[in-house]
């Protein structure tokens, strides 16, 4: 059986089932703390203005750089 976490925003009880709806901040917190860390370090994450990604590839190469370098398993920037 698939799971559906949110937090506690009301639109979500109107198109989520209750029988698959979780309602927590304990399941959500991670996502949302990595949710910031990519915002805050990759500009193509913040806005839809200049800096965004056109392709998806590029926006995956970018978060995982991103998390290499945060677990320092990235060698050459080290």
């Amino acid at each position: 059986m698939d799971i559906i976490t949110s937090d506690y925003w009301k639109a979500y009880e109107a198109i989520v089932p209750k029988a698959k709806h979780i309602q927590s901040k304990a399941e959500t917190f991670t996502v949302e703390g990595y949710n910031s860390l990519f915002r805050h370090y990759l500009a193509r994450m913040r806005r839809k203005s200049k800096c965004y990604s056109k392709s998806k590839q590029m926006l995956e190469l970018s978060m995982l750089l991103l998390m290499h370098k945060r677990n320092n398993t990235l060698s050459i920037l080290n």
